[in-house]
Formats: C-alpha cells, structure tokens, sequence
C-alpha cells in the first residue's frame, strides 16, 4: 500500500456539506468519499496511476 501524504483543502461551506452527505450516503468518510471522487475522474481521464507489483 502507498503512503499517503496529508495537505490542506479548502472548499466552500456548501460544497462541503454535499459531499459530506453523499459520503454518509455511501458510508464512507468525507476524506474516502473524496478520494474515491478522484480516482473516479483520474480513471475516466485515463489518468490513473499505475499499480505498484510487490
């Protein structure tokens, strides 16, 4: 598994919110729902980063 780096994010109170409720919707963390919403758009972009072999 990779490490992961802490940074700050700012967004606006409603933009929070949203994904604060669709993030209980799907029972995840707001930080999950986040990066799942990133993944999702670096994978249509096909810009994903590629998976590490062990």
């Amino acid at each position: 598994m990779s490490k992961k780096k802490a940074f700050a994010l700012r967004l606006n109170e409603d933009m929070l919110k949203a994904i604060e409720k669709w993030a209980s919707d799907e029972f995840r963390s707001v930080n999950g729902q986040i990066e799942w919403m990133l993944m999702k758009e670096l994978k249509e972009a096909k810009r994903a980063p590629k998976q590490k072999e062990d």
